[in-house]
């Protein structure tokens, strides 16, 4: 099926919607320098550092981008006892999202430090690990309090283990009739079973249900895990090939909106917040896709984890 005309959701109603983002929660550094030699002491280039920045990444990003366009968000999450899990939590507040922070003293909190250096990415360095039991158990409980209040849940999963006990969360959130969204990761989809939607891209897809031949095999493959899981859709994001929907009418494409390509980090971040903000609205999946394709479209012209605000996503609508 080919694109429909994008809506132009009322924007007084997206101030009063209310989403509870639950999912691995990082910090994302920046050192920026100027490369000027390589090193004496091995092939890579000397990175003379002149300026950091810091900037919240993964479901805070998520987050974030939920309250850029205007609506209300709640984050959910685990974090370590440390410098980066304090500040994290700083940043988070600033940004006007409600923070539920965990804490655990024998974790870290997950950190990406990225070296630029020339206009470019020169290397990226992972400090992490998992959060214990006891304290996934207390976030179980404030779930419970959460939810009931919301509009949609969202879950950000990055395989950082905060998300343990997804399979009864997603449970009782549909129970108490919630829009549930999903960026899943790894190959065990049954924990997503009876979310309302799933957003994979298309590596992500590939590692469940395998390569498929063409479109034809991929609908089938796609509905089938569809079916499998009793998800009312499945939004596989195709980058430059842009999206497709699958759901109980067949599948709807949206082809890629045009520009240039700077950077893509945090665009699925983007993509599933807007999907999100606007089913919690009311609006239908089929009418939110295109708008949350031109909102990945918009943040991927952007350098790092970035949002889009409403007047970028429908001034010119």
């Amino acid at each position: 099926m080919s694109m429909q005309l994008e809506m132009k959701p009322n924007q007084e109603k997206i101030l009063s919607t209310r989403v509870l983002v639950v999912g691995d929660a990082m910090l994302d550094r920046y050192w920026y320098g100027a490369v000027d030699r390589i090193s004496p002491e091995a092939p890579v280039p000397v990175v003379r550092v002149t300026r950091t920045e810091e900037r919240i990444g993964a479901a805070a990003n998520v987050a974030c981008n939920i309250v850029t366009l205007g609506a209300q968000a709640s984050l959910l999450t685990v974090v370590g006892d440390d410098e980066a899990g304090r500040q994290l939590e700083t940043l988070v507040a600033q940004t006007g999202i409600k923070p539920y922070f965990g804490r655990d003293a024998r974790l870290k909190t997950t950190v990406k430090l990225r070296v630029i250096g020339r206009q470019q990415q020169l290397i990226r360095l992972d400090f992490e690990d998992r959060p214990k039991n006891e304290v996934l158990a207390s976030q179980s409980e404030t779930f419970e309090k959460l939810y009931p209040t919301q509009d949609a849940v969202l879950f950000s999963d990055y395989g950082k283990g905060c998300l343990a006990h997804i399979t009864l969360m997603i449970a009782q959130a549909r129970a108490a009739g919630k829009v549930v969204l999903v960026d899943p990761k790894g190959s065990d989809y049954a924990r997503y079973k009876n979310a309302t939607v799933i957003t994979p891209n298309r590596a992500e897809l590939e590692q469940v249900i395998g390569v498929w031949r063409d479109e034809a095999d991929l609908e089938v493959k796609a509905h089938n895990l569809r079916n499998a899981l009793n998800l009312e859709a499945l939004l596989l994001t195709r980058s430059e090939a842009g999206m497709t929907l699958f759901d109980d009418q067949g599948q709807f494409h949206v082809p890629a909106v045009a520009r240039e390509v700077f950077d893509v980090t945090g665009a699925g971040d983007t993509v599933i917040a807007t999907l999100a903000t606007m089913a919690a609205t009311g609006m239908s999946l089929r009418d939110a896709v295109p708008i949350a394709n031109r909102a990945g479209g918009i943040v991927v012209g952007k350098f790092g984890t970035a949002t889009v605000n409403y007047n970028e996503l429908f001034g010119a609508l």
